[in-house]
């Protein structure tokens, strides 16, 4: 199958995949919801700008935008990593009874953050598997694991997870000086033991989606190394190439050397073998 179309969405931490012309034909992506983060007792859906009302309606406001008719959500609904808290569960249910009653249909390959979230989906949102799902001819994965042989070698690569971001320098108005960036490179695609080698000189587009939430945790790659728990997605897959970073509002912000690979980083030809 031939991939699709994709392109990041002005301004919002989304992509748009596009197969064919019209609603039907067009797919918004996004990741790392986080449902709940900085949720407390008396404020169990989280805090503005990032409660669960304000994400739907962030996301609500970006089909619109795209003219999408499916929403395929990345990985980390939701914020707890085991289970959905009885005080986040009315949250999640009305979070998607908002974006169905929009006729939207809802994908979810789930992330980390994800265990015990099916008990809480209504049963018209489909749930892929951890390894990911190839969407319109696109590899679709969160990136704490490896994803299924099918996903890992399509010709275009989406993920999550590492909440990719820059630190710039601060301002009154930005006093951290950190930002989302979406990260972006090119690399032969991987071999296989299973299936037909790639063709000679074929590459891979690898893209990792910016958190959606807006409050959640950013890795600054162009000050730091990834922290651990997030290295699998950077050595198995940015370590193949050279990564660039793009601000939301498509600033190129140049190659970013926490990405850059190293010696000793392990091939990218398959999952890493098992410690005996």
């Amino acid at each position: 199958m031939e991939a699709a179309e994709i392109r990041p969405l002005p301004g919002v931490p989304a992509l748009v995949v596009t197969d064919s012309p019209g609603r039907s034909g067009t797919t918004l992506v996004i990741s790392d919801v986080h449902l709940g983060y900085g949720a407390t007792r008396d404020r169990p859906d989280g805090p503005p700008p990032a409660s669960i009302d304000d994400l739907s309606d962030h996301v609500l406001d970006a089909i619109r935008s795209a003219a999408a008719g499916t929403l395929l959500i990345a990985g980390d609904v939701k914020h707890p990593i085991v289970g959905v808290p009885a005080a986040l569960r009315p949250g999640v249910r009305r979070f998607f009874a908002t974006l169905l009653a929009a006729g939207l249909g809802i994908e979810i390959v789930p992330g980390n953050h994800d265990v015990g979230l099916g008990r809480a989906l209504p049963r018209e949102v489909v749930l892929h598997r951890p390894s990911g799902v190839l969407h319109r001819g696109v590899g679709i994965f969160h990136g704490h694991r490896w994803p299924s042989d099918r996903v890992a070698r399509a010709s275009r690569l989406v993920a999550g997870h590492l909440h990719p971001g820059v630190r710039l320098a601060p301002t009154v108005d930005d006093p951290t000086g950190k930002r989302r960036c979406w990260v972006r490179l090119e690399a032969p695609i991987p071999e296989s033991a299973r299936g037909p080698r790639p063709p000679s000189g074929a590459l891979q587009e690898v893209v990792i989606l910016p958190a959606f939430n807006p409050i959640a945790g950013i890795e600054s790659l162009n000050r730091e190394k990834p922290r651990r728990g997030r290295s699998f997605l950077v050595h198995r897959f940015l370590g193949r190439g050279h990564a660039r970073g793009f601000l939301l509002d498509g600033t190129d912000i140049g190659e970013l050397a926490g990405l850059t690979p190293e010696p000793d980083a392990p091939p990218a030809s398959g999952p890493a073998p098992r410690r005996r």
